[in-house]
């Protein structure tokens, strides 16, 4: 694995500007995170300018994976959850450049929202990851239980349908004993 450093990202004009060069690559390559292809960068850069403000307001923690000062990949915990479920944290938008994948980034973002989430309180991660060319390997790598998949989710970004596999896992104090 390259040599890379991860933090929460707040806002600011470059921030957005890699992370929606981040997402446009992503989505290029087939990555199923809500937006279809072409993409174009005032609709990503609009994303991240609220998902940042989101951030800003405590209501979200994007995590970046930095090699050097580049940008590689992002993952976001939301915490925002309805009043009946203040234990419950889900990880969303998980993203690593094309080509720095495989090298084990995407795992060590995750890891470090775990424990984000853990010192926030949270003793349940939910997600989902595409059927097709998500990272359900990954995740269940880093110990989530598949729970089950919701066939024709949600378009791909090229075109063409794809379900969701939905995950979950025990942390923190439920995950003790």
């Amino acid at each position: 694995m390259p040599d890379v450093t991860i933090s929460p990202l707040s806002s600011s004009d470059d921030t957005i500007a890699a992370l929606a060069r981040l997402l446009i690559a992503t989505v290029a390559a087939g990555g199923s995170v809500s937006f279809m292809h072409p993409l174009s960068e005032a609709d990503a850069t609009g994303f991240w300018t609220r998902w940042l403000a989101a951030a800003d307001r405590g209501e979200l923690i994007v995590l970046g994976g930095f090699h050097g000062d580049a940008l590689i990949g992002t993952v976001t915990l939301l915490l925002n959850c309805p009043p009946n479920q203040p234990h419950r944290g889900e990880i969303a938008k998980m993203m690593t450049l094309p080509a720095c994948r495989g090298q084990g980034i995407a795992r060590a973002l995750l890891v470090e929202a775990e424990r984000l989430a853990v010192a926030h309180g949270r003793t349940l991660l939910v997600l989902d990851t595409a059927t097709d060319g998500g990272a359900a390997g990954l995740y269940e790598k880093q110990g989530f239980v598949f729970a089950g998949e919701i066939p024709n989710y949600a378009y791909k970004p090229h075109s063409g349908l794809t379900g969701t596999l939905l995950y979950w896992k025990a942390i923190g104090a439920a995950n003790v004993g």
